[in-house]
């Protein structure tokens, strides 16, 4: 039988080439191949670091390429599009959708999550697979950072974290004016539009797409995304915990 490391090398170089192609084929997103097998053998060492740490549920390997991979990859025509500048991942857990678009895009990344051990096990296997990437690494808070780093990034992502309504009061602080915020969401509810609607100018955000569209499995996907036109009229942030727990709406 063929050591492990030899098989999960065989694996790779058996799918190199499938995302490039659907990201081609299926969204006209263009991946180089250096950057397809950077992200592969980064999802190698999720699924492997996941044995130790649960750091997704999602652990099948071609479900996880697609969940994971080709998920984030989706809003690389919007990063790219973004001011120049700082890009953050908020609430990144293993590294998604942070990793796969720090290396797309080539963008300067801070990967921010609340959870300290999900983000020293991210640092860890970066290190392990020696990129030359600029990635740098947030354990804490949102609010708290928001103090550090006020006005301090070009574009910022999140994805299954929290509610609209309390991630466009959470990015605001963080987004130079505009900045923009790239919110993943399986679907968008009319209840929900009309919360961030009633509190978009209140803490300087401004809705200004939606894009709908399914994955290459059929999983409805929709991105939905707001720019910083303004100064909040409101203390911003506010204590940690209060944007989820007692939203301005």
């Amino acid at each position: 039988m063929l050591p492990g490391n030899v098989l999960l090398s065989l694996v790779k170089e058996r799918h190199m080439g499938l995302l490039a192609d659907t990201m081609r084929s299926t969204y006209g997103i263009v991946i180089a191949p250096e950057k397809e097998k950077m992200v592969e053998d980064y999802l190698a060492s999720v699924i492997k670091m996941n044995e130790k740490l649960n750091l997704t549920r999602i652990v099948h390997e071609q479900e996880a390429r697609i969940l994971h991979l080709e998920d984030s990859l989706t809003a690389l025509p919007l990063v790219e599009d973004a001011l120049p500048g700082r890009y953050a991942d908020l609430g990144t857990g293993g590294g998604f959708p942070g990793i796969p678009l720090a290396i797309a895009s080539e963008r300067p990344t801070l990967l921010v999550d609340s959870v300290s051990k999900k983000i020293a096990a991210v640092k860890a296997m970066v290190s392990d697979l020696a990129w030359d990437s600029d990635i740098a690494y947030y354990a804490g808070r949102i609010e708290d950072l928001a103090r550090e780093e006020r006005n301090g990034f070009a574009v910022i992502t999140a994805r299954a974290v929290t509610k609209l309504v309390s991630l466009i009061e959470l990015a605001s602080p963080l987004l130079c004016m505009g900045g923009r915020l790239i919110c993943y969401k399986a679907s968008l509810g009319k209840d929900e539009v009309s919360s961030v609607q009633a509190i978009q100018k209140l803490v300087g955000m401004k809705l200004i797409a939606s894009k709908e569209f399914a994955l290459s499995n059929g999983d409805p996907r929709t991105l939905v995304v707001f720019e910083r036109r303004g100064s909040a009229s409101v203390k911003l942030p506010r204590r940690v915990g209060l944007a989820q727990h007692n939203p301005l709406a």
